[in-house]
């Protein structure tokens, strides 16, 4: 949601967004919209929601490893839930506000991963042809290949450099 929105604030300072597996939203969607279409996702039951407060966070036992980090090492899952924080309800909860003259200008790229259980497959291919991409790349992979599959995520972003 941050990127899409700073590509209509500032367009001419970014060369190429890269979306992995991540919310990609048309003008006045919000990521809430999209998580409440995820049926198949493991994400929004396991949500625990404090809007007194303005954050939400993780059930209590919650599965965290199936999903986000469904192919890591048990080792990086536990240095990743280690490192999780209460997210902010606003973020999500507020739409973009994006017009083709700006946001619409800057190239954009889907690295879609298509073993992701938080934000699946269909949801994810849903998204980059409601907004359309330069680039989609694909990852046999859960929602974290920083962590599972590191090297051929480098080689995909490495690869856009060469891509005008």
């Amino acid at each position: 949601m941050v990127i899409t929105q700073v590509a209509e604030e500032r367009p001419a300072k970014i060369q190429r967004l890269v979306y992995l597996t991540a919310v990609l939203p048309q003008n006045g969607e919000t990521a809430r919209q999209f998580a409440q279409m995820e049926s198949d996702s493991l994400l929004v039951p396991n949500l625990v929601v404090n809007r007194e407060q303005g954050y939400q966070t993780f059930k209590e036992g919650a599965p965290l490893k199936d999903i986000f980090y469904g192919d890591c090492s048990q080792e990086d899952v536990a240095r990743a839930i280690s490192l999780l924080v209460p997210q902010p309800l606003a973020p999500g909860g507020t739409p973009v506000s994006i017009t083709a003259e700006r946001f619409g200008r800057v190239p954009r790229v889907y690295i879609e991963c298509l073993r992701d259980r938080a934000i699946p497959p269909a949801i994810q291919k849903r998204m980059y042809m409601a907004t359309p991409c330069q680039i989609i790349l694909s990852m046999q992979t859960s929602h974290s290949p920083f962590f599972s599959a590191p090297q051929r995520l480098v080689r995909h972003l490495t690869s856009l450099a060469s891509v005008s």
